[in-house]
């Protein structure tokens, strides 16, 4: 029983398990928040545009962009933005369309450069916490004056849980990073194309 690691005495003294433990927190709201921000983000394009034709079609253009501006998701808010400005010449209405889809896209990007960031940090603040253990264990050691490894076997393996909750932290938000990543270029994509099809629809010279 002397030698088992007691958890909650080890947090409460380290400093990095802290770090870490705020460094989780922080990630899983980020993950939540993203999530929630994506799944009203995402839509498809086609769909909208179906209907925004017919509106056109039916010489409802003012129709079209209430539609199309009440769909929450970035590739309608797009579109929506195309409509508003539909009197302008061709060019002006590509360029303006360009800079709405960067704006779209800054906003699907909020927040993530924090889990590439936690991503990238959390291993080495474990480390961190990992090479002050063992330091201290071999601290003990000389202050014990013998004993052999007994005496440091216990203050390692209390080290070495900052590595392993480093790497907790640090994979999911990785994961987590690359994979909202691969929405936004997506999503991204979706705007593009649904932004040169309005423009076909919309005749723009």
């Amino acid at each position: 029983m002397g030698n088992e690691i007691n958890y909650l005495v080890m947090f409460r003294d380290s400093f990095t398990l802290i770090i870490l433990l705020f460094c989780s927190i922080l990630s899983f709201t980020f993950m939540v928040e993203r999530w929630l921000y994506f799944r009203k983000a995402d839509g498809r394009g086609d769909e909208i545009l179906g209907q925004v034709h017919k509106l056109l079609e039916a010489g409802k253009p003012d129709q079209a962009a209430n539609v199309a501006g009440k769909n929450p998701s970035a590739v309608a808010q797009v579109i929506a933005y195309g409509l508003m400005h539909a009197a302008r010449p061709r060019r002006d209405l590509e360029e303006l369309l360009v800079t709405k889809q960067k704006e779209e896209r800054m906003k699907l990007e909020r927040f993530l450069s924090v889990l590439g960031t936690l991503g990238n940090i959390a291993p080495f603040i474990g480390l961190f916490g990992t090479v002050v253990g063992i330091i201290k264990a071999f601290r003990d050691l000389a202050l014990a004056g013998g004993g052999g490894p007994s005496v440091v076997a216990k203050g390692i393996a209390e080290a070495l849980v900052s590595t392993a909750a480093g790497l907790l932290v640090a994979i999911p938000a990785v994961i987590i990073y690359n994979y909202f990543m691969r929405r936004v270029k997506g999503i991204g994509v979706d705007m593009e194309v649904a932004s040169t099809r309005l423009l076909v629809m919309l005749g723009a010279k």
